[in-house]
């Protein structure tokens, strides 16, 4: 009913054109399109998008340190350490990990120098973490391992005896400080095989042992006390326990294989030659695949096919070791050894004399067998006489000696070398009747006369 009097519409009323709506969604699209295109390029970064370089917190470096450890790469450990450190640079616990860790990475240096650097840093490490932290058993504890290592007479000459005193009173103070720190307990007997008390440290190792027997450290300090013994085979059992927990420690793969061969005595045909090579192996394998070119397990295999006379294989495997270090004096040592042992005493002089006094980018080259087109220059520092190198030295005499002739003047080169040695180890009996059987050789050569011309 229409109430209203106005005749009735059925078709719908047209809209006016609105041309300000249709300029609004015009821009709302073009502005999207810019949007989209500005992300693509970067210039905008979507909202809760990661940044591309987060923020690292102290643990994420802890956490990549004790990865890297378990994965036997001990420099990228050092390092996470050092970076945590920097987040935390009052906690004196992670500067004690970072002791441990440095302390072991020593056992992978080939040098007396190299060992001694990082056995410095440390105890400088350490030293900051007793300080940081000085009521914490577990810094007292690693200051005696480190103070132990640090003993080593190689490393630490006349302060030998120092360190191990005071590495003792360390382990005493942290056992004070927790009687049931189970690294206390393996390191104070680690100290004690080093201070030649075994009843003691087997008392203190098989405490640590009951306590806890899944810390590397434990069965690696158990092995050394059958070693230290002479009970190879029990030592063996240790380390492969140590092994078990930490599979990609490869200085336990060598202390493996250097008993394996100390039980094969000199015989080439014994089996535990090849039991030994294995282990070494193993240790090259891990390095190869954690990416560490380190020359220490082909100088054991090396210094195995050389006990068992198998001269040629032993140096390659020398050769080997001097692609991953090749500025490495003791490797050239180690390869002059070789060559001397095989008879090659021409072969050996050049590797000597780089090992015993140095030797410029052409006599290195010639002494590795490089190839001197594409090879580095690399020039040799030769090593200070001491206890590890003597017997470089006063072999590249006696070769001089052996090899002189009026002709070549190596009797001058092998006076000198005969003399240092002689200055140094003028008590030792062994060395000398050495030394003066090539003094010998040469005195009888220019004592002759020279034929004349008739």
């Amino acid at each position: 009913m229409n109430l209203t009097g106005k005749q009735m519409s059925f078709h719908t009323r047209k809209k006016l054109f609105n041309p300000y709506r249709l300029l609004f969604f015009l821009v709302m699209i073009l502005g999207g399109v810019y949007l989209l295109r500005a992300i693509d390029r970067g210039d905008i970064k979507p909202l809760l998008s990661a940044t591309l370089t987060p923020t690292r917190t102290n643990r994420s470096y802890v956490l990549e340190a004790e990865t890297q450890f378990e994965a036997g790469n001990l420099n990228a450990a050092i390092s996470a350490y050092q970076q945590a450190i920097e987040l935390a640079p009052e906690d004196g616990l992670l500067y004690g990990e970072l002791a441990r860790i440095q302390v072991y990475s020593s056992a992978s240096m080939t040098t007396d120098a190299a060992r001694k650097e990082r056995l410095v840093q440390a105890l400088d490490s350490i030293n900051k973490a007793r300080d940081l932290s000085p009521d914490s058993s577990q810094v007292h504890a690693i200051r005696a391992f480190v103070l132990d290592w640090s003993a080593n007479p190689i490393v630490a000459g006349e302060k030998t005896q120092e360190y191990l005193t005071e590495a003792e009173q360390e382990a005493v103070r942290a056992l004070q400080l927790d009687n049931r720190n189970t690294l206390a307990l393996a390191f104070y007997a680690e100290i004690l095989i080093d201070s030649l008390k075994w009843p003691q440290a087997q008392q203190y190792i098989e405490q640590a042992v009951a306590q806890d027997a899944s810390l590397m450290d434990v069965h690696r300090i158990y092995g050394q006390l059958w070693e230290s013994m002479g009970d190879y085979p029990s030592a063996i059992e240790e380390y492969k326990l140590a092994v078990e927990v930490m599979p990609n420690m490869t200085f336990l793969y060598i202390y493996i294989g250097a008993n394996y061969r100390r039980m094969a005595a000199n015989d080439p045909s014994s089996p535990y030659y090849t039991d030994s090579l294995e282990y070494f192996a193993r240790a090259a394998d891990i390095n190869e695949q954690i990416g560490i070119q380190d020359p220490i397990p082909y100088l054991s295999i090396s210094k195995t096919y050389s006990q068992m006379g198998e001269f040629f294989i032993a140096s390659r495997n020398v050769q080997k070791a001097l692609t991953f270090d090749p500025s490495n004096a003791d490797v050239y040592g180690q390869l002059g050894i070789v060559y001397f042992k095989a008879k090659n005493y021409e072969g050996s002089i050049p590797a000597l004399k780089c090992a015993v006094y140095g030797c410029n980018a052409v006599e290195s080259c010639a002494a590795r067998e490089c190839n001197p087109d594409t090879d580095p220059e690399i020039v040799i520092t030769g090593l200070p006489l001491s206890n590890t190198t003597v017997v470089y030295y006063y072999t590249y005499g006696s070769v001089l000696a052996g090899l002189a002739r009026e002709t070549n003047d190596y009797c001058t080169e092998a006076a000198r070398v005969f003399s240092e040695v002689r200055a140094q180890y003028h008590r030792d009996k062994d060395i000398m009747s050495i030394v003066e059987a090539g003094e010998q050789i040469c005195e009888s050569l220019y004592a002759t006369p020279t034929p004349r011309s008739p």
